[in-house]
């Protein structure tokens, strides 16, 4: 499952926000926004490297997997070594400017270190926000995964057909084709089976090894013997790929 979290623009535009606030906050403190400007970019790739270091591996690697004693020496070492280079970079924009108005300058190495645990607390928020987000994604696939062995703890799909109860194993279901009101089911051995039933009824009750792949059709993707971005194929029968199904039905057979 793909997380929500890793669409870059959200990123970007995080990272903006967060230069143009403290830019704006530390600009009016020390009486030159440039001068902010240049602090927060300097120091901003370390910020951000630590950032994504916590959030996307020691948090999924670590925490996530219960792995305390690992995470909290990890986590540890990441301070250290983020706060290290944070202060290389401090010492030498110093000696840089030190060549230009350094003395007209109204503020010293203390604001920009404060600055600097300004920028990590509100990091650190923002890390504190995504790892929630990452929890509740991770307790949501888990509730799908319990979801899909309900289905198929239930080997069967039970259809009721010309007023009698019709059990078809879920690995002998080849397709379902719809029928407007009705749906039909087609087996390996040829068999067809048709029941008083909506497709999209059906969809709810399969296990994921079945896909929508149009209005009219449900596949079972193990019989798949070829596929195209147009069309599928399973025991010898072409089966057309909906215009809106397309990408998700390619990535799923592919996967």
């Amino acid at each position: 499952m793909k997380l929500k979290i890793s669409n870059p623009f959200y990123h970007v535009l995080f990272w903006l926000l967060v230069v143009s606030l403290l830019t704006f906050i530390f600009g009016h403190s020390w009486g030159s926004g440039l001068n902010a400007f240049y602090f927060i970019s300097m120091m901003l790739p370390v910020v951000m490297g630590t950032s994504y270091f916590f959030n996307f591996y020691l948090v999924p690697y670590f925490l996530l997997k219960k792995k305390y004693f690992l995470f909290g020496l990890y986590f540890f070492n990441l301070i250290v070594i983020s706060l290290y280079l944070q202060m290389v970079i401090i010492f030498f924009s110093f000696i840089y400017l030190a060549n230009f108005s350094f003395a007209g300058m109204q503020f010293g190495t203390k604001d920009v270190k404060l600055l600097g645990i300004v920028m990590y607390l509100i990091v650190f928020m923002g890390s504190f926000l995504i790892m929630l987000q990452q929890l509740a994604e991770r307790q949501k696939e888990l509730e799908l995964f319990k979801i899909e062995e309900e289905k198929r703890k239930n080997a069967f799909l039970e259809l009721l057909s010309n007023r009698q109860l019709v059990r078809i194993p879920f690995a002998e279901i080849t397709y379902i084709e719809s029928l407007s009101d009705y749906v039909r089911v087609h087996t390996d051995n040829g068999q067809k089976v048709t029941s008083k039933q909506k497709i999209s009824a059906l969809t709810e009750i399969l296990p994921a090894d079945f896909i929508r792949i149009h209005r009219s059709f449900i596949v079972n993707k193990e019989k798949v013997s070829r596929f195209n971005a147009n069309e599928v194929e399973i025991n010898g029968v072409e089966l057309n790929i909906g215009r809106t199904y397309k990408k998700e039905v390619v990535s799923l057979l592919k996967a």
